[in-house]
């Protein structure tokens, strides 16, 4: 995959990003759009490592935090790590240069259903025979606002299973998924 198609959901945010910043929050020209009214986004999952690994990934605002919903192809079957990392820049061929797991509130890592954890920790996707996995869960912590927002982070998924305990990041192997969350209608 060329660097520029991977740097393009990148560009794109940044570009729209800095529109936004330099209009007047209530002129017709922002369309009345603040960052406070986002309730969508949207990452779209490219293969990274070498893999097939594709998929997108739908973020919306709901009651009590934001609901996730993945659909994710080209997994060997079983458990494979989820995770939001703290940047959105998918342009390695491994995906490190998204670094590590989104934890504004500096927590140790966990799983979904922990007290104490990053606030991009997402558990695990499972995939069936056919490779392919479905994700559906609704979490507290993330947000499209302030210190929590997931706005130009990354989506990964890993080739191995979270193990939800191991520090720092559970030891769920390499990146073979990733993609870079930005806003949608």
């Amino acid at each position: 995959m060329s660097v520029m198609k991977r740097l393009f959901p990148l560009v794109v945010l940044v570009i729209v990003g800095a529109a936004l910043m330099g209009q007047d929050k209530t002129s017709p020209q922002a369309g009345n759009m603040t960052m406070a009214e986002i309730t969508r986004a949207v990452a779209v999952l490219e293969p990274a490592s070498g893999s097939t690994v594709h998929g997108k990934v739908t973020f919306e605002k709901v009651s009590g935090g934001i609901h996730i919903v993945a659909d994710v192809e080209g997994l060997t079957p079983g458990e494979h790590g989820f995770h939001i990392h703290e940047d959105g820049d998918c342009s390695s061929m491994d995906a490190m240069t998204t670094g590590g797991h989104f934890n504004p509130t500096r927590m140790p890592h966990g799983g979904p259903n922990d007290a104490q954890r990053h606030a991009g920790d997402m558990g695990n996707i499972t995939a069936g025979k056919d490779g392919k996995a479905h994700y559906d869960w609704t979490d507290s912590m993330m947000s499209f606002s302030g210190a929590t927002s997931i706005i130009g982070r990354a989506v990964i998924v890993h080739g191995g299973a979270d193990d939800l305990k191991s520090q720092p990041a559970g030891n769920s192997g390499p990146r073979v998924a990733c993609g870079v969350i930005g806003i949608a209608k």
